[in-house]
């Protein structure tokens, strides 16, 4: 197993009422990034379901730097109807998010929960403070 310190929370930058499902993001990841599969660890869809994407012994391809200590997670949203940066999870997403942070944090209790942008302040993704709102865990 990997050595996991980190555990990356995104968003897949999908505004309000448009959908971003699993598939059509893998299949974004290997069409037009070049990747192998999709970036991502696990990604929530708007149901708060739970999709696995890359398993967790291969290093994922979500954030320049971190990928080889660190776990993905995406979840779909991000992005109000008009196209600004806002936190859109759905209650569903939020529990499936926090179940998710709970058990990964069991299985790598030393790891870090952050934000992408708090690892690249160029970007405003998750769309909200994945450390004020996880950081106790």
């Amino acid at each position: 197993m990997r050595r996991i310190t980190l555990i990356i929370i995104h968003c897949s930058a999908t505004p309000e009422g448009r959908n971003l499902d699993f598939e059509t993001c893998r299949a974004d990841h290997i069409r037009h990034r070049g990747f192998s599969d999709i970036g991502y660890h696990f990604y929530l869809t708007r149901d708060g379901r739970i999709h696995r994407g890359r398993t967790l012994e291969r290093m994922g391809a979500h954030c320049k730097n971190h990928n080889r200590h660190s776990v993905g997670i995406c979840y779909e949203g991000g992005l109000s109807a008009g196209g600004m940066p806002a936190d859109t999870r759905t209650p569903e997403q939020k529990a499936s998010l926090l179940a998710l942070l709970r058990e990964l944090r069991r299985v790598f209790p030393r790891a870090i929960i952050v934000g992408h942008r708090d690892l690249n302040p160029q970007k405003r993704c998750p769309c909200f403070d994945a450390v004020k709102e996880y950081g106790g865990l």
